[in-house]
């Protein structure tokens, strides 16, 4: 369900707490800076009423120096309030930026698998940015605008009332009514352009990613064509919203003009019966044409805070998603002394994987689980990591379900190597780190040697510090999952997950790896999953699964 800009309005305003102070701060200077502008053409007002020698509050030398030292605090005050501003607008993002990865962390695996990860990027890069705008540029001008406006429909109002009401009315028109009624023609098309850019992201960052494979097929030509599509549709709804706020400078503007001239008729007419002095129609009218400064700085505000709240609600989106497993801080923790599986059903939405699943993991065993690709021995794995939750029976550690540990204990006992090895843009020796980010480089080196990854590494011109690209993209596919096992090896937990781990493997690298997993066996459990015959010749207990269930 979509959130309405006012509700997400008011969740960003929320995050401003902690710097409350300094908002307040920004709000005044804003203010004071504003009236300075305002009363600038006012007290030249003054000056010619004195000169006309007529009643003036002030005379044409203190009203000229007045308006010059007006003129000077207007440029101080107004780059404090910004200077104010985007302290603030920084501040936040930062909190913001952590708190998005901390939900990201939450979330993670779960509810990550599947997403977009060029759309998750723009959230994280782009979407944050343009927060920006709504704290540095919109929290503070709607309340200068609504101080401003009190203060000036208060002074116009010392004239006489009717003054004071049209001038009401005209700051509420042009910056309320104008931008709440425009708000419907750019809604729809901030959001859509906010998910276009999202899904130009994800859509460039597969091009880059499948760039080999787009040559070889010779698909280059039609992807260029997808990417320029995309851009063109993308351009089209930022053509949308530059017609919106061409809508809304023209509205706005036309209304300024009309309520000045209203201000100036009005005033004659309370003259021509008396109820003003000349004073009266001159001031009034003076001061009403110059205060629409704040009041136009929201109207002006619309078209980007169309971009703004779409962005603001993609970010809300992510911090207040429900995780599909819930973290554990206060259970309980346990010594690892094997694992079961009792009467596990398992499905991913309706699409029903795990039937009644039941399997016993003894301490210091090995315990192989083989199957065909789509039989559930992957899904097994996540579900002994508690990275989901069985939809009936129970997985238990130690003769405790897995429901009821402390999460960090759990990840403490457990070690998992999946079938796709992530490698970040670092040295090999801190992406075996992983691992145990303080271990020594020689307990990294007796890691990768149980991986058969040691003398491969002695190879490259920087050893251990060698770089691996981006996602490890100049390592060979076994190079990167003999880094996982290195991982593993080297997080020393007593339960060990490993899915597939010689799948890209020669047989020379398989079976050093699975003498290593023999050695290391013992006072150590493992599950290994895999379809090859020549791996689970090192199990001491095969199970075999079969559409979801075990035999």
């Amino acid at each position: 369900m979509r959130r309405s800009g006012l509700t997400i309005m008011g969740r960003l305003i929320g995050l401003v707490a902690p710097l409350l102070h300094i908002m307040l701060l920004a709000v005044l200077m804003g203010v004071a800076g504003y009236l300075c502008a305002i009363f600038i053409p006012v007290l030249g007002g003054w000056a010619l009423l004195d000169a006309l020698a007529l009643p003036a509050p002030l005379g044409v030398t203190a009203a000229l120096v007045l308006a010059a030292v007006c003129g000077i605090l207007r440029g101080v005050l107004r780059y404090a309030e910004q200077r104010s501003n985007h302290y603030i607008a920084f501040k936040l993002l930062a909190h913001i930026r952590d708190r998005v990865f901390t939900a990201l962390r939450r979330l993670a695996p779960a509810k990550l698998e599947g997403k977009e990860k060029g759309e998750l990027i723009s959230v994280i890069t782009s979407d944050i940015e343009l927060l920006e705008v709504f704290y540095a540029h919109t929290i503070s001008p709607i309340a200068i605008a609504a101080v401003a406006s009190a203060v000036m429909t208060a002074f116009l109002w010392s004239y006489h009332p009717l003054p004071g009401l049209l001038a009401l009315l005209g700051y509420l028109t042009v910056g309320a009514v104008i931008p709440l009624l425009t708000a419907r023609l750019g809604r729809d098309a901030g959001m859509e352009a906010r998910k276009g850019f999202g899904a130009l992201n994800a859509y460039f960052l597969d091009s880059l990613r499948g760039l080999r494979e787009s040559i070889q097929y010779g698909t280059g030509e039609a992807r260029r064509k997808n990417v320029a599509d995309r851009t063109d549709g993308l351009d089209d709804t930022q053509r949308k919203l530059k017609d919106v706020e061409g809508i809304i400078t023209g509205v706005t503007g036309a209304a300024i003009l009309l309520f000045s001239l209203a201000m100036l008729a009005v005033t004659l007419w309370l003259y021509s019966l008396g109820a003003v002095s000349f004073a009266g129609v001159l001031i009034p009218t003076v001061a009403m044409m110059s205060s629409f400064g704040p009041v136009t700085a929201l109207s002006n505000l619309s078209n980007n805070l169309f971009l703004t709240l779409a962005s603001g609600d993609r970010v809300l989106d992510l911090l207040e998603e429900e995780p599909q497993v819930e973290e554990v801080s206060g259970g309980k923790k346990a010594a690892f002394t094997g694992a079961e599986c009792r009467k596990v059903d398992f499905s991913y939405g309706a699409e029903p994987i795990l039937d009644g699943v039941s399997l016993s993991v003894p301490e210091g065993r090995i315990v192989g689980v083989s199957g065909r690709s789509g039989s559930g021995k992957s899904t097994l794995l996540k579900l002994l990591m508690r990275f989901w939750d069985v939809g009936s029976g129970a997985v238990e550690l130690s003769g405790t379900d897995v429901k009821e540990l402390n999460t960090a204990c759990l990840r403490d006992l457990e070690s998992y190597v999946t079938q796709e090895t992530i490698l970040f843009h670092d040295t090999i020796e801190n992406n075996i780190k992983i691992g145990r980010l303080d271990a020594t480089r020689e307990q990294v080196e007796a890691a990768a040697k149980k991986a058969a990854l040691h003398e491969f590494i002695l190879t490259l011109p920087q050893g251990y510090d060698t770089h691996v690209g981006e996602l490890g993209d100049t390592l060979s596919g076994g190079e990167r999952q003999r880094i996982g096992v290195a991982r593993a090896f080297l997080h020393d937990a007593p339960f060990l997950l490993l899915d597939e781990p010689t799948s890209n493997l020669d047989s020379l690298s398989e079976g050093i790896i699975l003498k290593a997993l023999r050695e290391e066996g013992a006072g150590r459990t493992i599950v290994l999953v895999s379809h090859r015959a020549s791996t689970m010749g090192v199990a001491d207990i095969v199970y075999k699964m079969n559409s979801g269930r075990v035999s």
